[in-house]
């Protein structure tokens, strides 16, 4: 049989890219990445490397100086990203929904202004949807922005924001108008241009630091506070108040495929350094992949990275062909992440004490699997999007 998630019918251009990917992951992410996570280091000379390679701007359209890429490449180039370092997927992932929001709901004025320079990585977007207090109810959004003349005035605090230092353009939902019959209209999405860096970068907007996390090191996830920060009108997501709900929700769902791209890749990479130790490791006079309890266990990882990257890549095409595919996406990445968890604890026991070692990639990935399991809306969320959409395919007559 070949190696493990493999792609069946990709272009002479897709199986380019993802070879020429695949090579920089090897060569300059994998042998670097445990030292760079253990200090908590942004990745900077592997973020020029992605940019050199034209990865920010893999699916921004050719006119816009992208590469015109489909969903499910940009898929496939993130899961081999995420086997390196599961960080690094994280720095091209805020950025490329934000470039996919403004591709499929902005202005032409701001397709022009921001999509050329998104794609050299001249300008790195980040997203900005969850609050302090929030939670999974979007629809209570605090966070207000008032119309003052020719611009909107901005208060309130947002929370996880990935690259929320690093970036310097952030789409930011917040509450701009009351007494919508349905509480998602009264939202909208404002592109903020921001300074890199921390403390207070803008008039108005304070970037307080870091968080500190158990893993997802080297990418920096922070808060962002505004008091007072004005925003002109023209900033406004696609020029209209009140539709910011379904273009973030639009962002989120591809955002899922990503969150299920990223789960394969770890996946990938747990199991790869699991079969490879159980090949070296020897006990009873035998290789320990010999003894039937890690055989069986080997297998049973194999088959979850294999269904997890078939159920990935099916939403990614069920998106570029434009079907729907919001129950597709959550189902891809409720198995995707919750198969890398099982998958790396796996990979984890197989290596026994040596996998609690910090000399061991494994110990790093079992810090990383968790944060998949809640990003970009929880397993349980995930359900509640799927069982929605089963009862309405197979409701009752």
């Amino acid at each position: 049989m070949a190696k493990l998630a493999q792609t069946a019918g990709l272009t002479d251009v897709q199986q380019e890219i993802l070879a020429t990917v695949r090579t920089f992951v090897d060569k300059e992410i994998i042998p670097h990445a445990t030292a760079l996570e253990h200090d908590d280091a942004y990745p900077q000379d592997i973020v020029d490397g992605m940019k050199e390679m034209g990865l920010f701007g893999i699916t921004v359209p050719e006119e816009f100086g992208g590469l015109g890429e489909s969903l499910l490449t940009y898929a496939l180039v993130v899961e081999q990203i995420a086997r390196g370092w599961m960080s690094v997927s994280g720095v091209v992932n805020t950025h490329f929904i934000v470039a996919h929001m403004i591709t499929q709901h902005g202005t032409p004025e701001q397709r022009r202004r921001y999509l050329p320079r998104m794609a050299t990585g001249e300008v790195r977007g980040s997203f900005s949807m969850s609050e302090p207090e929030l939670g999974s109810d979007v629809a209570a959004i605090k966070t207000k922005a008032v119309q003052d003349g020719d611009e909107f005035v901005i208060d309130g605090a947002k929370m996880w924001v990935t690259n929320g230092g690093t970036s310097n353009l952030t789409a930011v939902l917040v509450r701009t108008d009351e007494g919508a019959e349905r509480a998602h209209h009264n939202l909208t999405c404002f592109l903020v241009d921001k300074p890199e860096g921390y403390g207070e970068v803008a008039p108005g907007l304070t970037v307080p630091g870091k968080i500190d996390k158990m893993g997802y090191k080297g990418v920096d996830t922070t808060e962002l506070v505004f008091d007072g920060h004005r925003v002109p009108a023209g900033q406004i997501l696609g020029g209209v108040r009140g539709g910011g709900f379904a273009q973030m929700m639009d962002g989120v769902e591809v955002g899922r495929v990503n969150v299920a791209a990223r789960a394969c890749g770890i996946s990938i990479r747990a199991f790869e350094l699991a079969v490879g130790y159980a090949q070296q490791r020897r006990t009873f006079g035998r290789p320990i992949a010999e003894h039937q309890a890690v055989a069986f266990k080997l297998a049973e990882m194999a088959t979850k990275v294999e269904a997890a990257h078939l159920m990935m890549v099916n939403a990614a095409r069920l998106k570029d062909s434009g079907a729907r595919f919001d129950v597709e996406a959550g189902m891809a990445k409720l198995l995707a992440s919750e198969y890398c968890a099982e998958v790396t604890q796996d990979a984890f026991r197989i290596h026994g004490g040596y996998g609690y070692s910090k000399e061991y990639e494994i110990e790093r990935l079992m810090r990383e699997a968790p944060f998949l399991l809640i990003g970009e809306g929880t397993s349980e969320i995930q359900k509640t999007i799927i069982s929605r959409g089963l009862l309405k395919e197979y409701r009752s007559r």
